[in-house]
């Protein structure tokens, strides 16, 4: 387990492999494990960082947990790591961010990617548009065995592994406080960076699962009509977890995408 201290806290993150270096962030409500398959198989050609970001994981508690707050986090820790320009790579809250930080500061992302994401937060399925209600938020954490067990009840139709994306869920709710879950998804409901996109001149590229129930998978549309450039997957066989839908695919496509770099 390896950290940073900044003004705001602890940043968590895990490194793994060697060679070119890889920035890669985890969704709302989940943290770095999500992409221990991907870091072990990039390991023989790129040294792979997952972070997990405040309010989340085993990071800090404090925060305003926006997206602008996130991106912020992520510069200061390629800062600290020394690390100039590099890919970087999210899923869901994670590509916003990423595709935040590319945007904002172009100098330091050569490539980026994103797996499931809002580019605009309309796209954002009704349930999660309901979270960054404060009201609905205080009453679920006031009755977590409901969340859990509704979210347990839901899970097949989120990931086909099912079984396997619940026990990451009830281990990575556990960590994330009442003001990270609201204040997270509300901002990125909020979030909208289509006006922008057109100043991406870097490597693009979007996977959406064609079954995402938890993000409209006709964002990849959205981000192909503002990046035409960009190189946009739809997995059929995928809802919002490709990385466990078709693992295999999915593997192979995020390392083609990197090697063409």
């Amino acid at each position: 387990m390896s950290s940073i201290v900044t003004e705001q806290g602890i940043v968590h993150y895990e490194r793994f492999g060697k060679g070119r270096p890889v920035i890669l962030l985890h969704c709302w409500l989940g943290s770095w494990n999500y992409w221990l398959p991907t870091m072990e198989y990039l390991s023989d050609r790129y040294k792979t960082y997952a972070l997990d970001f405040w309010g989340f994981g085993d990071s800090a508690k404090q925060g305003s947990f926006t997206v602008s707050e996130y991106v912020q986090m992520v510069l200061q820790f390629m800062n600290r790591m020394g690390l100039e320009r590099v890919p970087v790579m999210g899923h869901s809250m994670g590509g916003t961010v990423s595709l935040s930080l590319a945007l904002g500061y172009p100098e330091r992302v050569s490539q980026v990617a994103v797996v499931g994401s809002p580019i605009v937060g309309t796209g954002l399925s009704f349930l999660l548009k309901l979270a960054g209600n404060r009201h609905i938020a205080k009453l679920l954490y006031r009755f977590p065995s409901a969340l859990t067990t509704g979210v347990r009840l839901m899970s097949p139709f989120y990931a086909r592994d099912w079984r396997t994306w619940y026990s990451m869920f009830e281990k990575d709710i556990s960590r994330t406080t009442m003001e990270s879950f609201c204040n997270s998804i509300r901002d990125l409901h909020h979030t909208d960076l289509r006006p922008r996109l057109n100043e991406l001149q870097i490597p693009v590229m979007g996977i959406f699962g064609r079954k995402d129930n938890i993000v409209d998978p006709k964002q990849g549309e959205v981000l192909k009509a503002g990046v035409p450039h960009a190189e946009v997957h739809y997995f059929q066989n995928s809802a919002h977890f490709p990385m466990l839908d078709e693992t295999d695919l999915f593997l192979k496509t995020v390392k083609a995408f990197l090697d063409a770099q």
